[in-house]
């Protein structure tokens, strides 16, 4: 039993994870803004990756710099085939390669620690879909508050909070973090917080570079949707 006054540590998450936490719809378990939110997951593994001093990036080219596996499945399955290409890709190539199987890693992470539950259903009698409801609502409001002391309140940023900010303006994904704020002021909140000095130069670097390469997968992505009318 947890005392009042102490209540239960919040269960570690992903940037990937948390990502996916804020634009899943916590009744139906329906995926929003999917098309921003898998390439923003995808990057995430380059931040992490990045916070574990296990990668870098010199002129938007992603290099290994220790190959150590850190014992989370996405992360090492994407430290090794980082590691296995003979020439470094950019940024926005190891986003667009490894976006399908980081988000399925990210939800998969989230149904083991039980932030989520599994649902199946047909959809018109004929096609079988997942949805993926919360079971634990208090990681996401956890990030939902951290998120809301450092762009609505100013409050300093710690490194993995002012990554997920970074990742969420590069991705364009400022109303689903902030649905019912002034989207002026959270976007120009969120560009400075992405642009500030809060890290170490390399963590930056592979944060900025994940950022632009967002930003044009998600305008591409945007016109493709556009000219096709889908």
């Amino acid at each position: 039993m947890h005392s009042p006054m102490h209540p239960p540590a919040e269960t570690p998450t992903t940037l990937g994870e948390q990502l996916l936490l804020l634009s899943l719809d916590d009744e139906s378990g329906a995926a929003k803004e999917s098309a921003k939110v898998t390439p923003a997951i995808s990057a995430a593994l380059l931040v992490e990756l990045a916070l574990a001093d296990r990668i870098d990036v010199t002129d938007d080219k992603v290099t290994v710099v220790d190959a150590t596996p850190l014992g989370d499945p996405a992360l090492d399955a994407a430290l090794a085939d980082i590691a296995g290409r003979d020439e470094p890709g950019r940024a926005r190539d190891w986003i667009t390669r490894l976006k399908t199987d980081a988000a399925a890693w990210a939800n998969q992470g989230l149904i083991e620690k039980g932030l989520v539950r599994e649902e199946k259903k047909k959809v018109l009698g004929l096609f079988s879909v997942r949805r993926y409801p919360e079971a634990d609502g208090s990681a996401e409001a956890a990030v939902r508050q951290r998120l809301d002391e450092v762009v609505l309140r100013g409050a300093a940023p710690d490194e993995r909070t002012a990554c997920l900010v970074a990742l969420l303006h590069g991705a364009k994904l400022h109303r689903l973090a902030f649905p019912d704020a002034d989207a002026r002021a959270v976007r120009e909140a969120m560009e400075a917080i992405s642009h500030g000095r809060w890290s170490a130069t390399a963590v930056r670097e592979v944060v900025r570079a994940a950022e632009e390469a967002l930003a044009v997968i998600v305008a591409v992505t945007a016109a493709t949707t556009i000219t096709t009318g889908s």
